[in-house]
């Protein structure tokens, strides 16, 4: 960091692991099976809202976790954002860690087999 400013080689470092980490979050939500709930792609969530409502017809199975998967990811941006507009790079990497971190915690002690939302396996 010069003057303030994140060099090149920092830039394409981060490109590469947050890449990796994206991959890693697909690989474990696929892994876990959790059911109308997806990581990263926003808008099949979005869509899945839409087309399984009531005025489309659908039967609005379990629209909380969809809705829930939203607002989380629309209120980390906003604050992730707000961050990186005031010049926090290491705040937002440092939460971004913790963040990774409890989830992973958080996944481990409930995903037992005894867990409601996997998909039993055939």
């Amino acid at each position: 960091m010069a003057d303030g400013r994140v060099g090149t080689g920092v830039q394409y470092t981060l490109i590469v692991l947050l890449g990796l980490a994206m991959g890693l979050q697909n690989a474990v939500a696929r892994r876990l099976g959790v059911p109308d709930l997806t990581t990263t792609v926003l808008t099949l969530t979005l869509t899945g809202l839409a087309a399984d409502s009531t005025p489309a017809g659908g039967a609005a199975p379990r629209p909380g976790r969809r809705i829930l998967s939203v607002l989380a990811m629309f209120l980390g941006a906003l604050v992730g954002a707000q961050l990186l507009l005031h010049g926090h790079l290491v705040a937002v990497l440092s939460l971004v860690l913790l963040l990774l971190a409890v989830t992973s915690l958080t996944v481990h002690r409930l995903s037992g087999a005894e867990a409601t939302w996997i998909r039993p396996r055939s």
